[in-house]
This record gives structure tokens, sequence and C-alpha cells, in this order.
């Protein structure tokens, strides 16, 4: 009498709860994660004591102006001459036609008044001057 033999089979590894855990944690990390909004220009904003805090962003366009009097406009560097064309162009596509001026606190004060007029050159509707609140 022949007994028949066991058969020999590669064993299964089940991935599915190795597939449960990487997810689980892939969920974890994107939520806890800090989301930092890079600059283009290292800018220190100055302080007062009575800002409007804002909680959500506006739409518009931003202006950077670096201690040094080097300007970025929606995080490209743009010249002072070509600031009144280039904001022109964006402001055509925005629909709040609003300029967000975000300068250094070291920065020169006449730049700032150059980039308020070309603002008002391109046709921008109001003018938002960022700062920190203390």
């Amino acid at each position: 009498m022949q007994f028949e033999g066991y058969r020999r089979s590669a064993p299964v590894v089940n991935l599915t709860p190795l597939i449960d855990i990487i997810f689980l944690l892939l969920v974890f990390f994107m939520l806890t994660s800090h989301f930092v909004r890079d600059e283009a220009l290292d800018v220190s904003l100055p302080e007062a004591q009575h800002a409007e805090t804002r909680t959500a962003v506006s739409q518009g366009v931003e202006v950077v102006l670096a201690a040094g009097g080097a300007l970025s406009l929606n995080g490209e560097p743009v010249a002072m001459g070509e600031l009144v064309e280039r904001l022109g162009a964006l402001l055509a596509t925005t629909s709040p036609r609003l300029v967000r001026i975000r300068g250094d606190q070291a920065a020169n004060l006449q730049e700032a008044v150059a980039i308020l007029d070309a603002a008002r050159a391109a046709g921008a509707e109001s003018v938002e001057l960022l700062t920190e609140a203390r």
C-alpha cells in the first residue's frame, strides 16, 4: 500500500498587513508634517504692534524687497525697470488686483515707494504691506 506523500509548497508571505502599516505611516507623516514656504529672497519682516493678523492668504501678486535692494515678483527675480510691465501682466490675470509687499526691515524706503508707484502704474486696486505682529 502506497501512501500519498506530503506536497511541499513554498510558504506564501501575506503582505497585506505590511502594506496597511506603510500606508498608515504615510498618512501619519503627511498629516503631521509642517510645510514651509521657501522664499526666493531671505527677508526679515518689520514688526508692528497694531497689525491685523490674517490666517487666510488672499490671492494677489507678491513683491519681495530684500535688504540689498533685490526684487522678486511671485518668487522670480525681477529688475526695478521691468516691474511695472510684469506687474501689469500678472494683475491682468488675477481677480483681486492686489499687490502684497514683503519687505525686509533694513530695506531702503525709496525702493519701497518705487514699488508702490509701480503697483499703482500697473493698475493695482489695493496694496498690502506685510509685517510681523509682536
